[in-house]
């Protein structure tokens, strides 16, 4: 059984193409996108969101992610205070 669906590889598909043009760019910071890898994860996120069968995040990336956002979040409101 396969384990991505159609929608899946048009999406990384059209995700990578965007990367070699150079408009690939990243979420909240709109940077471009020149990693390899991070165009293929740009590609599956969307397709998670279109409802694509893909699966789900690993867990070591999800808690790796999410101790970043922690991380930031905290440093910055320790600046503001001083």
């Amino acid at each position: 059984m396969a384990r991505y669906g159609k929608k899946a590889q048009s999406k990384v598909k059209r995700a990578m193409h965007e990367r070699k043009r150079g408009t690939l760019r990243s979420g909240s910071s709109g940077k471009r996108v020149t990693s390899r890898k991070q165009a293929i994860a740009i590609g599956l996120s969307e397709a998670r969101r279109a409802g694509g069968k893909v699966p789900a995040r690993s867990s070591r990336s999800r808690s790796r992610s999410r101790t970043r956002t922690r991380s930031t979040s905290s440093s910055s409101s320790r600046s503001r205070k001083s």
